[in-house]
């Protein structure tokens, strides 16, 4: 029996639990898989010593030998967005200037999920500081896409996305700030749910009150497995004052929706607006019709509001938040030529940033967050493509242009991701389906304030009338 080919999180939980097969191997055949695979695709790095992980999974075996367990995770692989701090492993952000950098406590995130009894075995690969929908740096190199190798894996959460595809790990943590978890998961043909903000509190924190556009959230292959992750990862702390404690739990409620009472606004491209590459609105509509066939009420629906000045104001958020995540590393104005071009340009463009302009863009998502409230009068969820183009060349920094129309920024071509991030919502990328070269899309489902549960029985759902183009898997040869 190949383990990590029999299960996915939750079984591999239960097999470890009723000691069918051990943690040393399921850490054995993790570790052979990724010796196999990652040197292809690149997705796992800063790997820990294999002798070191198979004396923590023993530890984990004593531990059940004793009737001790330490939680749905005991003595499962994880490997750690490498955006998140983990204590005694490099934590790198994709740069140059921390490529050495190595924390000597966990990030609460990465606590919690220890906690759970997972094993930490190194870490998901990123672009730089996180920054950019595809996932390569000057550190480590680029992922590659599970699908074809030749392809972007997309980002910031690539390697995660890719290291589930391929099996390497079985549950994954990632992080969404303009679809990072949700880009990668759709090209990957797995399940990435960005949860409400603050949802999943992230600490430590250079800023807990304005910093409220990324998100950690989890990654999986299945919906149960998602929900089982947000659990770990959600709940208050009183260090970051913003985050949610309302007590949600997420696995325990995922049947039951009734299809039949689901009302979906299919936005689409935003009549017009948003270019898309051929064919990817044909498979979101095609994912569409699975819901309609179960009874959900599908119908188009007008963003009803100009899309440009929110697109405006988004900018204006973007660039103050990030542009303070940068500035610690341009103190020493030597680092400037170790730091790649789009986070200067972020750090630079926010120079002449007034605060009556930071004023008026939150004033203005403020209105965007309102507005939405009225189309969720109408619709329980909002559905979008999860990427207005198809996986493209790895060797390509962004794409330049989709359909005829010019990108006038690095990130522009993921435009379509902004408005789940903006009004806070919880948004999830399923899988939609495939082009006609193998290259996999995802579609875009946008809940109500909160109400992450509702959106993951939604997925529930679905997932479970997709079952046969789930099972498509990535070619490894």
């Amino acid at each position: 029996m190949d383990i990590t080919e029999s299960f996915d999180a939750t079984g591999l939980s239960q097999a470890i639990h009723a000691k069918q097969i051990s943690c040393r191997e399921v850490m054995q055949a993790t570790l052979t898989r990724i010796d196999a695979l990652n040197p292809k695709f690149n997705a796992i790095v800063s790997l820990r010593d294999a002798n070191a992980l198979l004396a923590e999974a023993d530890a984990h075996d004593a531990l059940l030998a004793r009737g001790q367990s330490r939680g749905w995770l005991h003595g499962i692989p994880q490997a750690i967005k490498d955006l998140s701090a983990t204590a005694g492993i490099a934590t790198t952000l994709g740069s140059p200037l921390l490529q050495n950098f190595v924390p000597k406590e966990d990030g609460l995130m990465v606590q919690r999920i220890r906690g759970a009894g997972a094993i930490v075995i190194g870490k998901t690969n990123t672009p730089e500081f996180g920054l950019g929908s595809h996932t390569f740096n000057e550190v480590f190199g680029t992922t590659r896409n599970a699908y074809d190798p030749t392809r972007s894996a997309g980002g910031s959460s690539g390697g995660a996305a890719v290291a589930l595809a391929l099996r390497l790990v079985a549950v994954a943590d990632g992080s969404d700030f303009m679809g990072s978890l949700r880009n990668p998961a759709g090209w990957n043909h797995i399940f990435g749910l960005r949860p409400s903000q603050g949802r999943v509190p992230m600490w430590p924190a250079q800023d807990v009150w304005t910093a409220q556009l990324g998100t950690e959230g989890p990654m999986a292959r299945t919906v149960r497995d998602l929900a089982r992750m947000l659990d770990t990862q959600a709940g208050y702390d009183p260090r970051v004052p913003l985050s949610l404690d309302d007590g949600a739990r997420f696995a325990e409620g995922l049947g039951g929706l009734d299809a039949r009472t689901v009302r979906i606004g299919w936005l689409g491209d935003l009549g017009g607006y948003l270019p898309m590459e051929s064919g990817i609105l044909d498979v979101c509509q095609q994912a569409l019709k699975t819901l309609q066939s179960l009874g959900c009420a599908v119908e188009p629906t007008a963003l009803g509001t100009p899309p440009e000045p929110v697109w405006d104001a988004w900018l204006v958020w973007r660039r103050a938040l990030v542009a303070a995540r940068i500035a610690p590393f341009v103190v020493q104005p030597a680092n400037r030529a170790k730091i790649k071009p789009e986070a200067l340009w972020e750090h630079d463009q926010a120079a002449s940033l007034t605060g009556a302009q930071f004023a008026a863009a939150s004033a203005r998502r403020s209105a965007f967050y309102q507005h939405l409230l009225t189309l969720f009068a109408h619709h329980d969820f909002l559905a979008l493509p999860v990427a207005q183009v198809w996986p493209f060349d790895a060797s390509l920094r962004w794409p330049a242009e989709i359909a005829g129309r010019t990108m006038d920024t690095y990130h522009r071509w993921m435009e379509v991701v902004i408005y789940a991030t903006f009004a806070g919502l919880p948004a999830i990328s399923v899988p939609a389906g495939f082009d006609t070269r193998g290259l996999p899309m995802g579609l875009q489902l946008i809940g109500r304030p909160r109400d992450d549960a509702g959106l993951l029985r939604l997925a529930a759902l679905y997932e479970a009338a997709v079952q046969p183009l789930l099972q498509r898997r990535p070619g490894t040869a």
